[in-house]
């Protein structure tokens, strides 16, 4: 594992932009490691609490999320950035 930068993640309510990086597990752990809060439940992609809007760009599933998820929308917990993104917190 690598911990060089792979993408930015930009949040739209600060325009704070985070690097993310290869070896973190999902954008709410990068989250965390940042000191940013977000909400957040089951980790697995279960429940939809870290619900987040993607403004702009591309996630990649860990695993297919069993939560719904509308257009626009990630699950935090259990996606990566699929190259720079802009997203806004619930």
């Amino acid at each position: 594992m690598t911990d060089r930068p792979t993408a930015s993640i930009t949040l739209a309510e600060t325009s704070q932009c985070l690097e993310f990086s290869a070896g973190c597990p999902s954008i709410l752990h990068c989250l965390e490691s940042m000191k940013i809060d977000a909400a957040f439940q089951c980790r697995e992609g279960y429940c939809g609490a870290c619900r987040a809007t993607l403004v702009s760009g591309k996630v990649d599933y860990n695993e297919e999320p069993l939560a719904f998820v509308r257009d626009g929308e990630i699950l935090l917990c259990c996606c990566k950035p699929n190259g720079d993104i802009h997203i806004k917190l619930k």
